[in-house]
């Protein structure tokens, strides 16, 4: 593992951990309502989908772990360049569906560093 992938790995688990304590006790409408909380969620994503391309740039063998990391690079570039097309439905389906797979295979990744 190339010496920069820990602290990428850090920053996607940071945000990981933080929409987790920020929106998942939420309900949808919960979350539509708190324009705070859904551009912080919004902004951690675009972290996570940056730091991901990073690591798929400089060391393509840790990016497996992920799986398919394209379709979590490509949200982050529709929150990043899109904002004017982001559902906020599609937004909490990643929240519940999909960031605690991320999480857990950052920190099994960090365990290995």
């Amino acid at each position: 593992m190339r010496p920069d992938i820990p602290k990428l790995l850090e920053d996607i688990r940071d945000s990981c951990e933080f929409i987790l304590s920020s929106a998942a006790s939420l309900s949808l409408a919960e979350f539509n309502e708190n324009r705070t909380i859904r551009q912080a969620v919004e902004r951690n994503f675009e972290i996570i989908g940056e730091a991901l391309n990073r690591i798929k740039r400089s060391d393509p063998a840790v990016i497996g772990a992920f799986g398919d990391i394209s379709r979590i690079i490509a949200f982050r570039n529709i929150l990043a360049h899109g904002y004017d097309v982001v559902d906020n439905e599609v937004v909490w389906l990643v929240v519940k569906n999909n960031v605690p797979r991320i999480l857990e295979k950052a920190r099994q990744l960090l365990d290995r560093a």
